[in-house]
C-alpha cells in the first residue's frame, strides 16, 4: 500500500511542475504579445509623429513663402510711394 501512495505522489509531483511550467510558459507569451502590441502602437504613434512634423514643415515653408512675397509687395508699394512723394516735393518747391 506504500508503494502505490508512493507512485501516486511522484506522478502528482510531475503533475504540478507540468501544470507550473505550463501557466508559467502561458504568462511568459501574454507577456510577451502585451510588449509587442505595446511596441507596435508606439511605433505608430512615432510614426504619426513623424508625418505630422512634416506636414508641420510643409505649412511653415508656405507660410515663409507667403510672407516673403508679401514683404517684397510691401517694399514696393513703399517704393512707388516714396517716389510718389519725392515727384510731389519736387513739385511743389517748382510751384514756389
Amino acid at each position: 500500500m506504500n508503494e502505490h501512495l508512493t507512485v501516486a505522489a511522484g506522478v502528482d509531483a510531475a503533475g504540478v511542475w507540468a501544470a507550473a511550467l505550463g501557466t508559467g510558459g502561458a504568462f511568459v507569451l501574454l507577456i510577451v504579445v502585451v510588449w509587442q502590441i505595446a511596441a507596435t502602437w508606439r511605433a505608430r504613434m512615432l510614426a504619426a509623429r513623424d508625418q505630422q512634423y512634416r506636414e508641420l514643415a510643409v505649412k511653415y515653408a508656405q507660410l515663409l513663402e507667403d510672407n516673403v512675397e508679401l514683404h517684397r509687395r510691401s517694399v514696393e508699394e513703399l517704393t512707388q510711394a516714396r517716389q510718389s512723394i519725392a515727384a510731389m516735393e519736387k513739385m511743389m518747391r517748382e510751384i514756389d
